[in-house]
């Protein structure tokens, strides 16, 4: 059992605040990890008791403690449904202060990381608009796990793939891949898919998973790709693969995205309009909406307009 020698100085200032969490579970629905693992640890009620417990010694500190401190998407969607207010991202950063000086902070988590065949083309130093990647003689690229967001923009950068998120909770492009290829080749209604950052979309209309029969002929598929910059052109490719209809993006409003990945995504779907256009499809069946925090009228309502407009246009010939 750990003693209350291991000092978690940046945490302490937070005791007052971690006793404030009434348990009530609220930030469950909202938080990606949790609606992908299903663990009461990767929420964010489970992380302020895992806080509580390493500050006052009940817990003992592990490496997989240490990564459950360390792995999260920083959409702060917890926090605005926090009946308590309590700041669960400032803690977590401060616990995170607090371990790195422990001697966590290499391969963990959420943080992404670059492999040896990097080519120090410093594109994800550039491109991080967290200033969390450097260019170290020697070193290489290093990343500082407390300024990294995880929002996977230097993923999406690197010319070679030589970054990765060690535990993307589903959100890698791999996974959304497949998630695209499956929905549109199981349901015989599919015909859209929509990608829709964690920060834009609403999450409660995949909160609840309702009977096979209700469900067969739904026409459209929400994806949540954690951010717009996160989207690269393989990824909006793979859904006109499988014979999608039409593909519908939703990005933060301009000035709102913390990580400027809405622009990153505008220029992506840009792109792929004039690759449509060069292969004599209607670029209108890739679209981009943004969409403010939490307007999950709007975003219906988006979606709602972009499947009249789909099922007009009819199947790719």
């Amino acid at each position: 059992m750990q003693t209350t020698e291991t000092k978690f100085k940046n945490l302490e200032k937070w005791e007052g605040m971690l006793a404030k969490c009434i348990r009530c579970g609220y930030c469950y629905e909202h938080c990606p990890m949790f609606k992908f693992t299903r663990w009461e640890s990767d929420a964010p009620r489970g992380k302020n008791i895992l806080a509580h417990g390493l500050l006052t010694g009940s817990i003992e500190l592990t490496r997989e403690i240490a990564e459950k401190s360390f792995s999260c998407f920083f959409c702060k969607r917890c926090e605005a449904a926090c009946s308590s207010g309590v700041q669960i991202t400032d803690i977590m950063l401060d616990l995170r202060r607090d371990l790195v000086e422990l001697g966590y902070k290499k391969d963990i988590g959420t943080i992404s990381t670059t492999d040896r065949s990097c080519a120090r083309c410093l594109q994800c130093v550039r491109a991080c608009p967290h200033d969390a990647r450097e260019y170290i003689d020697l070193q290489g690229i290093v990343v500082d796990p407390v300024k990294c967001k995880s929002c996977g923009i230097c993923v999406e950068v690197c010319p070679i793939e030589a970054v990765s998120i060690p535990l993307p909770f589903g959100t890698d492009t791999e996974n959304l891949d497949q998630k695209a290829a499956e929905f549109l080749n199981s349901t015989e209604s599919a015909k859209v898919i929509c990608f829709a950052c964690n920060w834009s979309y609403h999450p409660d209309i995949q909160n609840s998973k309702m009977p096979e029969s209700e469900t067969h002929d739904k026409e459209y598929e929400i994806l949540v790709n954690l951010c717009g910059g996160r989207l690269d052109k393989n990824l909006l490719l793979t859904p006109f693969l499988n014979q999608a209809w039409g593909i519908l993006v939703g990005v933060c409003p301009d000035g709102e995205c913390t990580h400027d990945g809405n622009v990153a995504a505008l220029k992506r779907v840009t792109k792929m309009k004039e690759t449509l256009e060069a292969l004599d499809i209607n670029p209108d069946r890739i679209h981009l909406v943004q969409i403010p925090r939490g307007d999950k009228q709007l975003f219906q309502a988006e979606i709602d307009t972009f499947m009249e407009k789909i099922n007009q246009l009819g199947p790719i010939r």
